[in-house]
């Protein structure tokens, strides 16, 4: 039973990838494979179509058991990686970076300048 919820979860997940980042349509995950072929990364399609072809073994195949559980979780987190925006993770990488810095001049400013600082305040 913990395949099948930790499978449904996962593929869940990508799911809602496909149609919130990739438009697409479909009942199912290879239907919504299908529907955005075309603007998906020609490297992860082959692993969605693995992680849709597990689920629904484990979801339709009574005796059916997950054999490498770590594969199928690594790709799915490539999947997942590979979907997740780019430019998303790139602006909150250079919002850290730049926070960070602001903060080291900052520190650097007051380090340097605290004696005038405190005469100006008293």
């Amino acid at each position: 039973m913990a395949d099948i919820d930790r499978v449904v979860r996962r593929s869940r997940r990508i799911e809602q990838l496909l149609r919130e980042q990739y438009r697409a349509n479909g009942k199912g995950l290879h239907q919504l494979i299908s529907s955005c072929e075309e603007r998906l990364p020609h490297d992860v399609i082959a692993k969605l179509r693995y992680v849709a072809t597990i689920r629904n073994k484990v979801v339709h195949e009574d005796d059916f058991e997950l054999d490498d559980q770590q594969d199928f979780l690594q790709v799915c987190d490539e999947c997942e990686e590979e979907l997740t925006p780019r430019s998303n993770r790139f602006i909150w990488r250079a919002a850290f970076w730049l926070m960070a810095l602001i903060t080291l001049l900052a520190l650097g400013f007051y380090y340097i300048h605290w004696e005038k600082v405190m005469t100006i305040l008293s």
